[in-house]
């Protein structure tokens, strides 16, 4: 009997390859699309919201003849991420949303959905690697690197425990970024050439003040400036 796995199709090109090798690799195959964010304050205008995503997600599941479903999380991830992107800027701290999105809503709450549509594993996209080690009474999984230097992405899985490392699957993680959009390229999908997404984890791209002001005030301090001539002599005395 086939394993199933349900893999987290986010429009774009990595995702898309993943399903691919999934499917040749003897697996039955699901498709889900996560909506975690609805509000467009502060969103650099250039940048494509959730629609064009999950057009593109459904199109390469079409032409991958997976069955294709979408949930929507945007409930716990802006209690559990951007709450918590908030209020550690306001204590004055740079948080890693992407670090914690990771842990709490992509093997937390999509893997409760995946379980619901009957999956035995949770897979994406992201460039890393995952070993099994068996010692005498236990299996121990290790996240490891991705093939491609310049993409690798087990930092940002560097959260994850070792219960959620066992359900996931990281197809790509043998491959480099050009192998993954020459495969996609081959099989005419639609998110070939698609640009890879930046900035905070499913909202994209922002302009970072105005998506603050929306919980922070602005605060008046003193910015001190140290001269490059005095940053040397710092670095020469130790």
């Amino acid at each position: 009997m086939k394993k199933r796995v349900v893999i987290g199709l986010s429009g774009g090109v990595d995702s898309s390859v993943a399903a691919w090798l999934l499917k040749e690799n003897g697996y039955e195959v699901i498709g889900l699309f996560m909506k975690n964010w609805h509000d467009t304050t502060g969103l650099l205008q250039s940048d494509c919201h959730w629609e064009d995503d999950i057009m593109f997600a459904e199109m390469v599941a079409r032409k991958l003849d997976i069955p294709f479903y979408s949930v929507d999380l945007s409930g716990p991830y802006r209690k559990r991420v951007i709450d918590y992107m908030f209020s550690e800027y306001e204590k004055g701290r740079t948080p890693n949303p992407d670090v914690l999105c990771n842990r709490e809503i992509k093997f937390d709450s999509f893997s409760d959905e995946a379980k619901r549509l009957g999956g035995d594993f949770v897979a994406t996209g992201h460039y890393c690697r995952k070993e099994v080690i068996e010692t005498a009474d236990k299996r121990i999984y290790r996240l490891l690197s991705g093939k491609d230097d310049n993409k690798d992405q087990s930092y940002f899985l560097c959260q994850l425990s070792q219960e959620q490392l066992e359900y996931a699957l990281f197809p790509i993680g043998n491959l480099t970024k050009p192998e993954v959009r020459a495969i996609a390229d081959k099989l005419r999908l639609a998110t070939a050439h698609r640009k890879d997404s930046q900035g905070i984890c499913f909202v994209v791209k922002v302009h970072l003040p105005t998506f603050l002001q929306q919980k922070l005030e602005v605060k008046m301090v003193s910015v001190v400036e140290i001269p490059a001539d005095f940053k040397h002599k710092l670095r020469e005395a130790g």
